[in-house]
């Protein structure tokens, strides 16, 4: 894991808000103050404890805890809470006060806003350089479509043929409905760089979802490549209410609009479909919708590069494949084909795609008929299915018994 800190921009601001106790206290009891499902250190509030010893008790709960995404302020008869970062991301900040209600203290609330200008990340995407980033962690909000702009423009250039390094980035959602879900990828039918993983209804800030999804999809495409995500469980995430979850029509609605789905299993929320933004009109299939897709060809480039981007390679004699030669380190073009076939092989057998065969039997090279110092090599792979859609008929009939005939 790599991380690429960001400095809050120049015009940023925190967001902020306020709990406000009023008592009195009738029973001494204990609290936590619960921000998107992050707890604070437990706090007491004792029989008849005034105002200004509740907030105090509440300040050093939440700045007692590392983990906690404010700071709290005592404002004499409340409690100020403001954002350890700024940008527009801080208006994800949901804050709750945890703990029994018979207690006679009553908490009102006004939830952080105010929160505007998220970093630049230009700088960020700069120190990443020519060096393998294949799963990167947007920690803005989705809504950030400038920031957006900037990762598809550089995801792009990675696909380019001096680069070969291309990159997914994940963004986290968290709408109650499907179609609020799809308002930013249904716009991007082109960007085959990003994507969102959704919670709906969590808690949970954003990013946080969209770092456990990461975390899983990075563990099973290291471990087995060509294995799509679904039924990968979130634990630690808390799913909203089950009426907040998606049906198999929104879900439909969301892969369709270019977002990534999620299921509520055993009271654990599960990745589902894990897509792109990217679904051109028109296209039934389109070729960069699903990320183990891209992670598939992440393999087949890497694999490739490991052949031509050598010392091996680079700078070779190169001869037509019918030219005897003593010079062990030429290079013909049939030398090349073999090579391919030999890595289309491997990938066979890793089930990152599929009839290696008809691969081998597309795989072509010569010599660049305007520039003898250029080999051109050329291969067609089928990249393996997944099974996201499993449909068993089920067909039932009854026994009737046998008709007893006698003599």
């Amino acid at each position: 894991v790599t991380v690429y800190p960001m400095v809050d921009d120049g015009s940023g601001a925190a967001s902020e808000g306020e709990i406000t106790p009023e008592g009195p206290q009738v029973s001494d009891e204990s609290y936590v103050v619960r921000a998107n499902n992050i707890d604070s250190e437990v706090f007491t509030i004792a029989i008849g404890a005034t105002v200004a010893e509740i907030i105090t008790s509440i300040v050093d709960a939440i700045n007692g805890s590392l983990n906690m995404p404010v700071i709290a302020t005592d404002n004499t008869t409340d409690v100020v809470l403001t954002s350890k970062w700024e940008g527009t991301s801080a208006n994800d900040i949901v804050v709750s006060v945890v703990g029994p209600t018979a207690g006679g203290t009553t908490f009102a609330f006004t939830q952080p806003t105010g929160g505007a200008v998220n970093p630049d990340i230009t700088t960020a995407l700069a120190l990443i350089g020519d060096v393998w980033e294949t799963l990167v962690l947007n920690c803005l909000d989705v809504a950030d479509t400038t920031n957006l702009d900037l990762y598809q423009t550089e995801g792009e250039s990675r696909w380019g043929a001096l680069v070969r390094k291309p990159f997914i980035v994940f963004s986290g959602e968290t709408a109650t409905t499907a179609a609020s879900a799809i308002a930013i990828p249904d716009a991007r039918k082109t960007d085959k760089v990003n994507a969102q993983l959704v919670s709906p209804g969590s808690e949970d800030l954003p990013f946080v979802v969209a770092a456990r999804g990461v975390a899983r999809i990075a563990a099973l495409a290291d471990s087995n490549p060509p294995h799509d995500y679904g039924s990968q469980p979130l634990t630690g995430l808390v799913p909203g209410a089950d009426s907040d979850q998606w049906s198999y029509a929104d879900q439909d609605l969301a892969v369709k609009g270019g977002s990534s789905t999620a299921q509520v299993k055993d009271g654990v929320i599960n990745l589902s479909d894990t897509v792109t933004f990217y679904h051109p009109d028109g296209d039934a299939n389109p070729a960069y919708r699903y990320i183990v897709d891209i992670v598939k060809l992440q393999n087949v480039i890497y694999n490739l590069d490991a052949i031509f981007d050598t010392s091996e390679w680079a700078g070779a004699p190169l001869l037509p494949n019918d030219q005897p030669t003593t010079n062990r380190s030429a290079k013909k073009p049939k030398t090349a084909v073999a090579a391919v076939c030999a890595v289309l092989d491997g990938l066979g057998l890793d089930a990152i795609i599929s009839d290696a065969k008809t691969a081998k039997a597309n795989t072509f090279a010569e010599i660049d008929a305007a520039n003898p110092k250029r080999l051109n090599v050329s291969t067609t792979v089928q990249l393996s299915g997944n099974t996201n859609i499993i449909s068993v008929d089920l067909n039932f009939g009854f026994f009737f018994g046998a008709v007893t005939v006698t003599a």
